[in-house]
């Protein structure tokens, strides 16, 4: 179980991958099973899926990049002081 903890930590956007590429993947063969696709066919529809897996954990990954950058910009906007002639609204924590 540590081994598989280690993975996710060292690797968690090429795991999430392997694991939505799995899923599309067998529904997908599922769901086409009855249409009669020649190999090279199924080749072709497998690999978009796969590529496809890849892409929706990449779009999601930039939101925690997003959630990251938003961390570090408000603790260096609470470390410096407001500049001069800049007035914080203390209620809103708003500078205007």
């Amino acid at each position: 179980m540590n081994r598989v903890r280690r993975l996710w930590d060292s690797h968690p956007n090429l795991i999430s991958w392997a694991l939505l590429a799995a899923g599309m993947v067998i529904i997908v063969m599922l769901a086409a099973r009855s249409v009669g696709f020649k190999a090279g066919q199924w080749a072709a529809l497998i690999a978009a899926t796969i590529a496809l897996a890849g892409l929706c954990v990449w779009i999601l990954s930039w939101e925690d990049h997003e959630e990251e950058d938003d961390v570090d910009v408000a603790q260096v906007q609470e470390r410096q002081p407001a500049a001069p002639g800049i007035q914080e609204n203390k209620s809103s924590g708003k500078r205007s």
